[in-house]
């Protein structure tokens, strides 16, 4: 219980934290801050589905409340995610040397088709949500399939992996 305690306060200071920076415009956090806190969140719904598939591969053992407990911070976490990218935060440069910690890999088209960025990150949070929700082993497996298919979409379309 601590545990789960610990992740909901870390999700909601996440979600609190994006809000109070999208509500600021005029006093937004450097650019830079807010890659890495993006790139934080990345990272942390990527431990995430790593655990959910590891219980689903064939050599996996589902533990139904870990895996639901997963795919809720998941969801929460995409539902956060694209208040993360102001346009201020737009620097791909073609060519140029960056920090993987530091600098984006977001693709410029993420920011002139954010409308759709934005719809797919709700997508599939709605996706997440409903495979916290599923009841049977196959159910899991749909819905993370799902999942994961619309987090490698999301990524084809707007990461840049020079």
């Amino acid at each position: 219980m601590p545990r789960r305690i610990v992740r909901i306060c870390a999700i909601a200071g996440i979600t609190f934290w994006a809000g109070a920076a999208c509500a600021q415009a005029t006093n937004a956090p450097p650019p830079k801050d807010a890659i890495v806190a993006r790139k934080t969140v990345m990272g942390a719904i990527d431990l995430n589905m790593d655990e959910v598939e590891g219980m689903l591969a064939p050599d996996g053992k589902l533990e139904t409340a870990d895996a639901r407990e997963h795919l809720d911070i998941i969801s929460v976490l995409l539902q956060a995610f694209p208040h993360l990218f102001p346009p201020a935060t737009n620097q791909w440069k073609e060519g140029a040397e960056r920090d993987a910690a530091l600098d984006t890999f977001a693709a410029p088209a993420l920011w002139t088709s954010f409308d759709d960025f934005y719809a797919r990150a709700g997508n599939a949070a709605k996706i997440a949500f409903a495979a916290s929700r599923a009841t049977t082993l196959d159910g899991f497996k749909s819905h993370v399939a799902e999942l994961r298919s619309a987090c490698n979409a999301c990524h084809a379309a707007y990461l840049k992996t020079e």
